[in-house]
């Protein structure tokens, strides 16, 4: 299924449209934050955080008790801000790796990121591997194992010094399984059933362990991804029409190729760190927004990051309110819900081609 070099669509006011969604995307952390097993008011929300804003902070009454602020400042609003990054890199991942293999079935996993990083997580979760790495020894394993993988998937996809997407895909497809079958030898080595659990929980995906201090790196990574992929619209618009196409238009596509896999490549392995594995947001945001801007990059990037952040954002509240106490893996719920809405999406589309 190759994509559409589409942009004659009709499409609404992108300043309206950009501006709508970042208050949308406002709204949902605000109100995301106070929701759980101890449910927290949007309006006492939006007052404990002025609160700590400098100068407005002194003129806030402080009406609520000090569990609620530690909830919302020390546990929920880290966690709210987190998905709202790692849901926009998987948008943003999604949207540069179907422009990079020109299919709109690709993702930011199908490279074997995933399973790499799930391989490096699970030795150092279940046999301490990493614990010299210290507190930040899952997300450091992972983030090694996503870029070995990242390494060998871009050796071997080389050919006469460029990359062969045809031979990427399949190396991707390759090194994956491999991956995949190295972490199935290393769980079903497992020393303790509840080190298994744990695994098998990060590796559905979860923002449970959230901190103010994994949202730097994801958040510095976003930004400067988002920045080289804005000024590079045109070489994505143009990649579409294909490799001798592009060349012809004045796009130098191997430095282009090139530079996309080191993107996805980054976006994908720190996102992963810090989350797990979450399907479906980079495979069915980025369709989805097409359908509403059609296929121009310059529109698709910014519109993709923020439906990315709302759709984890509350998919998270799902995760910690459905069976709360307890909670949910996010991974689990984005195929659960994604799935049928992709499957609608396909059907939608393919009525209006008839």
């Amino acid at each position: 299924m190759r994509l559409k070099l589409s942009f004659r669509h009709k499409e609404p006011k992108m300043t309206l449209l950009i501006g709508i969604l970042a208050a949308a995307a406002i709204v949902s952390m605000v109100t995301a934050a106070g929701l759980g097993p101890v449910s927290v008011s949007p309006g006492e929300t939006v007052r404990i955080l002025l609160g700590r804003i400098p100068l407005i902070g002194g003129i806030i009454p402080e009406t609520w008790e000090p569990l609620e602020q530690n909830i919302i400042l020390g546990l929920r609003l880290p966690r709210v801000c987190l998905g709202m990054v790692v849901g926009a890199s998987l948008a943003v991942c999604g949207v540069t790796m179907q422009a990079l293999v020109r299919n709109e079935l690709a993702d930011p996993f199908i490279l074997g990121v995933s399973n790499g990083s799930a391989a490096f997580a699970t030795l150092g979760m279940l046999f301490g591997a990493f614990s010299f790495l210290g507190t930040y020894s899952l997300s450091i394993s992972a983030f090694i194992g996503s870029a070995v993988t990242i390494i060998f998937v871009y050796t071997i996809s080389r050919v006469r010094g460029r990359i062969n997407i045809t031979q990427l895909l399949l190396s991707g497809v390759a090194i994956s399984m491999i991956m995949d079958g190295v972490t199935n030898v290393i769980t079903l080595s497992a020393p303790n059933a509840l080190g298994l659990h744990n695994a098998e929980f990060w590796m559905a995906g979860s923002l449970a362990g959230a901190r103010w201090a994994y949202l730097t790196l994801p958040l510095a990574v976003l930004v400067l991804c988002m920045l080289v992929l804005m000024l590079n619209y045109r070489g994505l618009n143009l990649l579409l029409l294909g490799d001798e196409s592009a060349g012809a238009l004045g796009v130098n596509v191997r430095r282009l190729q090139k530079l996309l896999v080191i993107v996805a490549s980054l976006m994908a392995g720190v996102t992963i760190a810090v989350s797990g594995s979450i399907g479906f947001v980079g495979l069915m945001v980025p369709h989805f927004t097409r359908m509403i801007v059609g296929g121009d990059h310059k529109k698709v990037l910014p519109v993709s990051a923020l439906l990315g952040g709302i759709l984890v954002v509350w998919v998270d509240v799902a995760a910690r309110t459905v069976i709360a106490p307890e909670e949910l893996p996010v991974g689990i719920l984005t195929a659960i819900i994604g799935g049928p809405i992709f499957i609608w999406m396909l059907k939608r589309s393919n009525r209006g081609r008839a």
